[in-house]
């Protein structure tokens, strides 16, 4: 086997990885029961399945062609930067405009670190 065989296979390993884990993404941004949950699903496994086909892609380019690829790589650098950021900020604007937890939620450690043990400074929203 040639170092270009050897590096397709690699890529299309990871390339396929990448779409099975973005898919299992996609079916619990679907299952989940609220907007903390599919947010998680969102952003961390979406950040892995895009890491996965856009390596694959540098992997391939790299042992077919011979070069790497500064897009793939800046690529693969901003989704690691956005996606956990972008995540954080929506779960952060959704608990403070009053977005209710699941009923399946154990604890809500936030709770009590924002406005203490009483109830009095809970935000208020439309709960649903």
């Amino acid at each position: 086997m040639t170092m270009s065989v050897i590096g397709e296979i690699l890529a299309v390993g990871l390339i396929m990885l990448g779409a099975g884990i973005s898919l299992l993404s996609a079916i619990g941004v679907l299952r989940f029961t609220d907007v903390y949950t599919r947010s998680h699903a969102a952003s961390k496994s979406t950040a892995l399945g895009v890491l996965s086909v856009l390596l694959g892609t540098t992997f391939y380019f790299a042992f077919t062609d011979g070069f790497v690829s500064i897009r793939l790589l800046l690529g693969i650098f901003f989704v690691f930067l956005t996606a956990p950021v972008a995540a954080h900020v929506v779960c952060r604007s959704a608990y403070r405009s009053g977005v209710k937890l699941s009923e399946t939620s154990c604890q809500d450690d936030l709770k009590k670190v924002l406005y203490g043990n009483s109830n009095q400074g809970e935000p208020r929203g439309r709960g649903y």
